[in-house]
């Protein structure tokens, strides 16, 4: 906890007193929640970014898209565009937001909206011709004015909201206690071959209630990397010279997993929108070398001048045990 943190302190108190709050007029049916009559599921997280909601999301999609009609909603951070918007062939990230956008190109199976007002974006995705059956809400576990039928809360294992603090000291949206609305809590970003025994060091640090469920994921990175029309594995240009770029949360991995020390990494603030001045910048760092970057990154960048060099590495969030109970219990809630 650095200096300014420690300074803002009162303020944190202050902060996580309006926000408990207000989950108390929430909880007590003061504040209006709206229900729905088709499994709505939520997932995000207590603190402030970084913990894997794109991977969980395109987790649940591939679960139950082929057997569901299922549409995701999100607030769509960053985008240019006001209101709720339903994902067409003419939607780009600056009209989506850059992670609806990647569901919309990589799932075109679904229904892809955004909307910063939840109640308004589920009743205007039940009020088109062609219904979901499922709705996945992204980033949606502080919007208390939906009430969702089942709660995915993520933590990264590196960052616990256990050990964590409210804003601005610490980077927690809401107290701890907020993690007692989960039905499911995922320790995200954990290393692969996390023992039993680190498991349940975890699992009592959380003190969850005996009817949630807790389970551990770690992000599985592609063997190669992609453009719109190439493919190459990741042991061809692991060791050549290139430019690694990033623009999220928490990019320390991604460049890990794919550098050398001949490599330049540039990175950008999460969701950044790329200036002119920036391509520029890239271009000039590159000197004709492979531009390798996020999935995510790549949306906002793959019709800019750098496309002739530009590659994505995909990631997936894969589970280190008990992947069918938690299969089981997102399939019991959609048919319940």
């Amino acid at each position: 906890m650095n200096l300014l943190r420690k300074i803002f302190f009162p303020f944190a108190i202050l902060y996580g007193l309006i926000t408990s709050i207000r989950n108390f007029l929430f909880d007590k049916g003061i504040l209006k929640s709206t229900s729905f009559d088709i499994p709505v599921i939520a997932v995000g997280n207590l603190s402030v970014g970084g913990t894997g909601k794109t991977p969980q999301i395109e987790y649940l999609i591939r679960l139950l898209s082929d057997n569901y009609r299922v549409a995701t909603l999100s607030r769509g951070y960053k985008r240019k565009s006001e209101g709720f918007v339903l994902a067409d062939v003419t939607s780009n990230a600056e009209i989506l937001g850059d992670e609806p956008f990647q569901f919309y190109q990589k799932f075109p199976n679904i229904q892809v909206a955004v909307d910063a007002n939840r109640t308004n974006g589920i009743s205007q995705l039940l009020s088109q011709k062609i219904k979901p059956e499922i709705i996945l809400l992204d980033d949606a576990y502080q919007h208390r004015k939906v009430k969702a039928g089942f709660y995915i809360l993520l933590t990264a294992f590196d960052d616990l909201y256990a050990d964590d603090f409210m804003l601005p000291t610490g980077n927690l949206r809401e107290s701890r206690s907020g993690a007692n609305r989960a039905n499911i809590v995922v320790v995200t970003k954990c290393p692969k071959n996390l023992s039993d025994e680190e498991q349940n060091k975890i699992r009592e640090k959380l003190k969850l209630n005996c009817s949630q469920q807790i389970y551990f994921t770690f992000i599985d990175y592609d063997d190669a990397i992609y453009n719109k029309e190439n493919k190459i594995a990741v042991t061809e240009i692991k060791s050549e010279p290139k430019v690694l770029l990033a623009g999220i949360a928490k990019p320390k991995p991604f460049f890990d997993f794919l550098k050398n020390e001949k490599d330049e990494c540039l990175t950008f603030p999460d969701h950044h929108h790329f200036t002119e001045t920036d391509l520029n910048e890239i271009q000039h760092k590159a000197q004709g070398k492979k531009i390798i970057t996020t999935e995510k990154d790549f949306v906002r960048l793959k019709d800019s001048d750098l496309v002739s060099r530009l590659y994505y590495l995909p990631i997936k969030s894969t589970f280190i045990n008990h992947q069918q109970n938690f299969n089981a219990s997102i399939l019991e809630y959609v048919k319940s």
